[in-house]
């Protein structure tokens, strides 16, 4: 076995010391990042994510090189329907590790890497991080006998590169749990400064984000990144089967709209007063539009007033509505 590995490096704590205990040990290290559109950490919602640009600063202050892949579609077909089920919410846990574990492996044989480190810490979560799951996600990922949990490895049997001798044993650790109290002082020790996110999660667990996940599945059954990364923004609203609004909460979002309204979308502007920016997809006609335009009203809080809005598609127009006494809530996702 060679004496070089692959290190699922998410850029937050706990990946970041699991990679520096294997460098200092000797072994060369590939850091793999994979970014997803559901990563809490991802403030922004961009493509490339703030966890993207921490996991090429960690990256960076551990001295290897990192290759980052992207979660893609491929993965919104696990979201849809997990082999092994979901945790609290929508986060189907075990079968995302082993989804990353398999594109670990082909980049384990593109760098003729040995072995696949993870900062995985026995019990810090419920569901993929037991004894039970993480043998089941070793088994399935194709890796068995391959992935070096450093944080834990103490709490496992040894594995192929501890047996080989690429990895000393006695220098790995034994910590369990979800408290990071220990891999604080670790980082101390180590006098590392760059990792974010120590308790980084997965918008995919987050009760009130999850229902826009479902709507986009049971409406659209083969999303685009572009979908998925809209579900980020702005407040979402089910107008009908075919139709969806999405209203900006605020500058950043109204201007992230625009940049997102592209025909056949139809994007629309307050006239005559300050309001959000709304985007429309799917099937349009006026009825939609007199709705869309009074929600824009709402969160404008205008008063009992016909409501003038500029319709922008391929031909913009100035329209006005009759009001509407609505509730938005009634098509709020």
């Amino acid at each position: 076995m060679r004496k070089k590995a692959v290190s699922l490096l998410s850029g937050g704590l706990d990946s970041t010391l699991a990679t520096k205990l294997i460098i200092e040990q000797g072994v060369e290290v590939v850091g793999l990042h994979f970014t997803s559109p559901f990563c809490t950490c991802n403030k922004g919602g961009k493509d490339n994510g703030s966890c993207g640009l921490q996991a090429a600063r960690t990256a960076q202050e551990l001295g290897v090189k990192v290759v980052v892949r992207p979660k893609g579609l491929e993965y919104m077909d696990i979201v849809r329907s997990p082999r092994h089920g979901y945790g609290r919410n929508m986060n189907p846990c075990i079968d995302c590790r082993i989804f990353i574990l398999r594109k670990a492996s082909e980049v384990m044989v593109a760098e003729d890497a040995g072995f696949v480190i993870t900062g995985e810490v026995l019990g810090q979560r419920p569901m993929s991080q037991t004894k039970q799951a993480l043998k089941l996600i070793d088994k399935e990922s194709g890796l068995e006998d391959l992935i070096l949990r450093p944080l834990s490895a103490r709490h496992f049997p040894a594995t192929r590169p501890e047996r080989e001798g690429i990895v000393n044993r006695e220098r790995l650790l034994d910590i369990t749990g979800r408290s990071r109290k220990s891999q604080l002082v670790l980082a101390n020790t180590f006098n590392l400064k760059e990792f974010g996110c120590p308790g980084g999660g997965c918008l995919l667990t987050d009760p009130l984000f999850v229902p826009r996940v479902k709507d986009l599945l049971a409406h659209d059954e083969n999303p685009t990144m572009r979908d998925v990364s809209l579900l980020r923004i702005g407040r979402h609203f089910r107008l009908g089967p075919e139709t969806k609004l999405i209203i900006g909460r605020n500058k950043e979002e109204n201007e992230r709209l625009a940049v997102f309204a592209s025909p056949p979308c139809v994007r629309l502007s307050p006239v005559g007063f300050q309001g959000p920016e709304v985007l429309l997809e799917g099937a349009i006609d006026d009825h939609v539009l007199e709705i869309a335009a009074n929600i824009v009203a709402y969160y404008a809080k205008l008063p009992a007033l016909p409501v003038t809005v500029e319709v922008r598609n391929a031909n913009p127009t100035k329209q006005m509505f009759p009001y509407i006494a609505l509730d938005p809530n009634t098509f709020k996702l």
